[in-house]
């Protein structure tokens, strides 16, 4: 994924860490049930990816936060960051943020050279902030609308839009850059273990704080994918008395 290949808990926890009308008015369920209309398959789809969670994903998350060592653990960071670095140089572009653009060309090009392909974060220890934006971000720049919220198995939360992204998002990771079967495969599994094991404890946060898990997911993956395609400038919710064509999301930037 997203991102980072990312199976259900990750998705799960990632919104804590920051056809239909795109509104996040009030309405039965939650500020987000409006973008829900599929949600008695969306929470079948949740609880089995709450399921592969508790019985594979955080106890094997768990046994390689205890074995491998932190400033390990940080590195493997790092490196999957410089690709995604990259992918979002191309979207900063696409979005015409020419100059985030490249302020991510130079990050990639100074933790490529002097961070030992991207292990080292020396481009922020000089002043080179991260930006992290992806193709699903860049369509709802370009006016497309968040549309319908999916729960994909194993992937977890999503929307349309999102949704339709994935693949280039995806197509961008170092998993699919490299053509070497095993090494692909093991990429892919570090990258899941890793992130996973990242956020241990916002896992353990919002099964102490969410009285409806579903709803908690739904309504800060919503929110925050708002957020993000307006850089955190998202204009005012439409007042739920307009009219309906009123409240679709505007194109940004």
């Amino acid at each position: 994924m997203k991102r980072g290949a990312s199976l259900a808990a990750l998705a799960v926890a990632l919104p804590l860490l920051g056809g239909c009308a795109t509104t996040l008015n009030d309405v039965r369920g939650g500020p987000g049930a409006k973008l829900d209309p599929w949600e008695n398959w969306n929470r079948k789809v949740f609880a089995f990816n709450e399921a592969l969670d508790e019985k594979v994903l955080e106890p094997v998350a768990t046994a390689y936060s205890n074995i491998v060592p932190q400033p390990i653990r940080r590195g493997v960071d790092n490196f999957f960051g410089n690709f995604a670095d990259a992918w979002s140089a191309v979207n900063n572009f696409l979005q015409g943020k020419a100059t985030a653009g490249v302020y991510d060309v130079m990050r990639v090009g100074t933790n490529t050279v002097f961070g030992l392909l991207g292990v080292l974060d020396v481009a922020t220890e000089v002043g080179l902030e991260k930006t992290r934006e992806d193709f699903g971000q860049t369509l709802g720049v370009w006016g497309m609308g968040t549309g319908a919220y999916i729960v994909w198995p194993l992937f977890g939360p999503s929307s349309v839009r999102d949704t339709i992204g994935l693949p280039m998002d995806i197509a961008a990771s170092p998993s699919s850059v490299i053509n070497d079967g095993a090494t692909r495969y093991s990429l892919t599994a570090l990258s899941i273990v890793n992130t996973r094991a990242n956020l241990l404890g916002a896992t353990r946060v919002l099964d102490d704080i969410a009285l409806d898990k579903y709803n908690f997911v739904r309504d800060a993956y919503l929110q925050r994918r708002r957020s993000l395609v307006f850089d955190g400038n998202e204009p005012p919710p439409p007042d739920p008395t307009e009219p309906e064509e009123s409240a679709s999301e505007p194109a940004a930037k």
